[in-house]
């Protein structure tokens, strides 16, 4: 092989590892994206569906159902966030602490 070609093949090799490597940037959030919504921060409201719950928060640790006569009627579905780590040095919201959604039906109704 000649002194060329390798030069050749190890120019494409490295753009080929830069272009990649670009492309995985654009799933990472822009500073002024997490200025508007800090890690962990992302609100929930009284009234959001289970999919719109579940794309800010993803899919909880837990789902059961509870029953509280003195709060609801009726039985509600909860759905339990597990602190990520112990170890965040922020309140991180959901990631730094145990969570709780109530669920009646498909909508959110209550948050610990």
């Amino acid at each position: 092989m000649s002194n060329k070609s390798f030069m050749a093949i190890i120019a494409v090799s490295i753009i080929a590892v830069f272009a990649y490597g670009c492309s995985m940037l654009e799933s990472i959030p822009s500073p002024g994206e997490v200025m508007k919504y800090p890690l962990g921060k992302t609100t929930l409201r009284v009234g959001m569906t289970k999919q719109e719950v579940e794309s800010k928060w993803g899919k909880p640790d837990s789902i059961s159902t509870v029953e509280d006569k003195k709060r609801w009627p009726d039985p509600r579905e909860m759905w339990v966030y597990n602190p990520q780590t112990s170890s965040i040095p922020i309140d991180a919201d959901y990631l730094s602490k145990t969570r709780k959604l109530y669920f009646d039906g498909s909508y959110l109704t209550d948050q610990e």
